[in-house]
């Protein structure tokens, strides 16, 4: 199937959810749909909820713009259904998908790919926690999205809460090693990497407010750090993208350290698309819209 073919066809695009990121999952959604009516394609907003099969057998879809954050939606479990359902659809396939969500499986495939990541070590419900000799860690969900139930704990004193707010949302959490430095994301799409973007977050680290809150953080493109560091950020994430086996996009949030190291931090498989997301903006200074942004990921996706 081609781009031309898919102006007779009808595209169906998946959005909201079930996940704790379902109202970004809207915005996005929304998007996504009034780009594809503005490029004259015949598209239509799907709620993906527990019915999502069908409401996509009622909708009859030729091809599904996937734009589902989270789990049921970033985490490959959608991909595998629009495979059994023999429905094409956009992104990365169901390995990619679900290794990208799982933190841990994440962190073992960086280091297969020889990219820096901080030290961590997975840990489930009722499970001993090993001694942490330095503090700060960071303390997160292993398998989360938008730094939901992420933590920064600065003392021992402080991991049980910071333990408990992350397995509200699984039964295995992350405790990372924390690098200072300056947080960056680098968006691959289509195989070729975009400019490095340096993310000023309002609060301590970027979190959920700083990341979909208007004025919550600041992008400055190209990102204020090293030539070295710029080019070593560019070729970890397409490295990453094709360790992964990605299709069409992905974006590696990373920091670089005061010793000019970049340090991978995760991989996502379905970026944000509103108006505050770090891929459009990435695309924009590139000189491609946000309506050919979300052609071109349709088009590499085909």
């Amino acid at each position: 199937m081609t781009i031309e073919q898919l102006k007779n066809k009808k595209i169906g695009v998946l959005y909201g959810g079930l996940s704790s990121e379902r109202e970004i999952s809207i915005k996005s959604g929304k998007a996504v749909l009034n780009a594809l009516k503005k490029l004259k394609f015949n598209a239509v907003g799907i709620d993906a909820g527990k019915n999502v099969s069908q409401k996509i057998k009622k909708e009859k879809i030729d091809f599904a713009y996937i734009v589902l954050h989270g789990q049921f939606g970033e985490d490959g479990t959608i991909q595998g259904m629009l495979e059994v359902m023999g429905i094409p659809y956009t992104g990365c396939g169901v390995f990619a998908s679900s290794a990208s969500m799982d933190k841990d499986v994440s962190k073992r495939l960086f280091k297969c790919a020889g990219v820096l990541t901080p030290g961590w070590f997975a840990l489930k419900k009722f499970e001993a926690v090993p001694e942490i000799k330095k503090y700060p860690v960071v303390v997160k969900p292993s398998r989360q999205g938008s730094a939901i139930g992420v933590s920064i704990v600065e003392s021992k004193a402080d991991f049980a809460k910071a333990a408990k707010e992350a397995f509200k949302y699984g039964d295995e959490i992350i405790v990372e090693e924390f690098v200072k430095g300056t947080e960056i994301t680098a968006g691959i799409l289509d195989g070729q990497a975009l400019p490095v973007v340096e993310i000023i977050p309002k609060g301590k680290f970027y979190d959920f407010k700083s990341k979909y809150q208007k004025g919550g953080s600041r992008h400055l493109i190209p990102a204020r750090i090293s030539k070295k560091a710029y080019a070593r950020a560019q070729a970890d994430a397409k490295k990453i993208f094709d360790t992964f086996k990605c299709r069409a996009v992905c974006r590696v949030d990373m920091i670089v350290d005061s010793q000019d190291k970049v340090w991978t931090l995760e991989n996502n498989t379905v970026p944000g698309m509103t108006e505050t997301s770090l891929l459009p903006d990435e695309a924009k200074a590139c000189g491609i819209s946000f309506e050919e942004l979300v052609l071109k990921i349709m088009e590499c996706s085909l």
